[in-house]
């Protein structure tokens, strides 16, 4: 599986889109700023607020384009169409 996701920072004013194929793996390595001098380390990404699944890699780094060109507006959308409260999804992803 490959997935397209969207993390922010505790503040809610960043919003960082990446594509991976473990999920888990990627929010841990955000989470704890394990890519020391990245994007995601410097304005502490920690959030894991939105995540999407297709088995085709190709759909996902598509997916992961379009979702990068949407302005923030239709971000936050998509948020909060999948998780309106804008909790951290880390948790869950874990247990499943």
């Amino acid at each position: 599986m490959y997935y397209v996701y969207i993390m922010t920072n505790k503040t809610k004013t960043v919003l960082y889109t990446g594509v991976t194929n473990d999920l888990i793996r990627r929010v841990y390595e955000h989470k704890n700023s394990l890519i020391k001098g990245s994007f995601t380390s410097k304005y502490k990404i920690n959030q894991l607020v939105y995540y999407e699944a297709t088995s085709d890699v190709y759909s996902a780094i598509t997916r992961e384009k379009q979702i990068k060109n949407l302005l923030r507006e239709k971000k936050e959308d998509l948020i909060n169409q999948f998780n309106s409260e804008w909790k951290d999804l880390y948790e869950e992803i874990i247990k499943d």
